[in-house]
């Protein structure tokens, strides 16, 4: 559906606000530097008030950033206005015409760009079966469903035909079900018109599931920029690790190159560009270590449940506790709560930070 494809560049952007309470500045978003290509699907993700919605908001042109200058494609669009920037954005209240059908909601903004009736109806048709509701054009939109109702918000957007799509926690209003099902549909969608979208969310497993790249934001700073699996086996630091998916911190030592001393016991461990000796945190996801009779790391089980596809347990090495996922567990012995046992490690799955 895009004109054409275009990428966005952030180049050195800030956003400094004044705290109400304080009265001093500080910055919700500090010496941003992207660069989103052209066609792809990139999730700006962080908990609540890292600058994720502030550097959205900065590229659709409803903020002004104070430092660094955006680009579109190779255009500089700071000092242009919303409607002048090749953006279209996808809010969370879905922002819809209530008097309006969905015809005349998807219709909207090409009836202002006063273009030909025929040519409108054409290309809402055409968009309104790309997001799955063609034959419902007469629908009023207060008839609709929370998914449908995104779906022509979706429409509206897209039916412009703009060089970047920009959403802002488009499903937070949906249910559980409705949001697995709708963001597998937005992928869909956006990989069938071959247009570049920024997606802003707070929700991990949504971000990992749609994303080209994800760019993780704390604190107004941008802490990773990679792929989803990258950033979930080789996070930059604890932050990150800690955000994405869920993850165990053991100490370690570094005693040479990707071997790492945990508790007394020498173990093969991702450790990177880090010196002999130097301490370390070491990353270890609960579905990258099982439980068994033999080992070299000793703990104690205190918490053991069966749940389905995998064993829960809690496990306690020293006086940290390590949470493991036993998949399939079926086959496997079953230790519970009170009995000691060892950590078996699958192969690459430590990561020292």
């Amino acid at each position: 559906m895009a004109k054409e494809k275009k990428g966005v560049r952030l180049d050195h952007i800030s956003k400094i606000y004044k705290d109400p309470k304080t009265g001093k500045d500080f910055y919700a978003v500090k010496d941003a530097n992207l660069e989103i290509e052209p066609g792809s699907f990139v999730t700006l993700l962080g908990p609540s008030g890292c600058g994720k919605t502030t550097t959205l908001r900065m590229i659709a042109g409803f903020e002004s950033p104070d430092e660094g200058e955006i680009y579109l494609g190779n255009e500089p669009i700071n000092a242009l206005t919303p409607n002048k920037r090749d953006t279209a954005m996808v809010f969370q209240s879905y922002a819809l015409l209530p008097h309006y059908n969905i015809f005349d909601n998807v219709a909207y903004g090409l009836k202002l760009r006063k273009m030909d009736k025929n040519v409108i109806k054409k290309k809402v048709t055409d968009i309104l079966s790309l997001v799955g509701l063609e034959g419902m054009e007469n629908r009023m939109t207060n008839q609709l469903s929370g998914g449908q109702q995104q779906r022509v918000a979706l429409a509206r957007a897209l039916v412009i035909e703009p060089g970047v799509l920009l959403f802002d926690e488009p499903l937070s209003n949906l249910d559980a079900k409705l949001r697995v099902s709708m963001r597998t549909e937005i992928r869909r969608i956006q990989q069938e018109a071959g247009i570049t979208a920024i997606y802003v969310t707070h929700d991990q497993s949504e971000a990992m599931a749609i994303s080209d790249k994800v760019i993780i934001m704390n604190k107004g700073n941008v802490e990773q920029i990679s792929t989803p699996q990258e950033a979930y086996y080789y996070p930059n630091n604890k932050f990150v690790a800690d955000f994405i998916g869920e993850a165990n911190f053991l100490k370690g030592k570094v005693k040479a190159q990707d071997v790492v001393e945990i508790n007394g016991a020498d173990v093969k461990c991702a450790t990177g560009s880090m010196q002999a000796g130097a301490e370390c945190n070491v990353v270890l996801r609960p579905e990258g270590a099982s439980l068994s009779d033999k080992g070299s790391i000793k703990g104690k089980v205190m918490y053991s449940c069966f749940m389905g596809a995998y064993q829960d347990y809690h496990v306690l090495i020293g006086d940290t506790l390590v949470k493991i996922q036993e998949y399939n567990p079926k086959n496997s012995k079953i230790y519970k709560v009170g009995d000691e046992a060892y950590l078996n490690f699958e192969d690459n799955t430590l990561y020292a930070l």
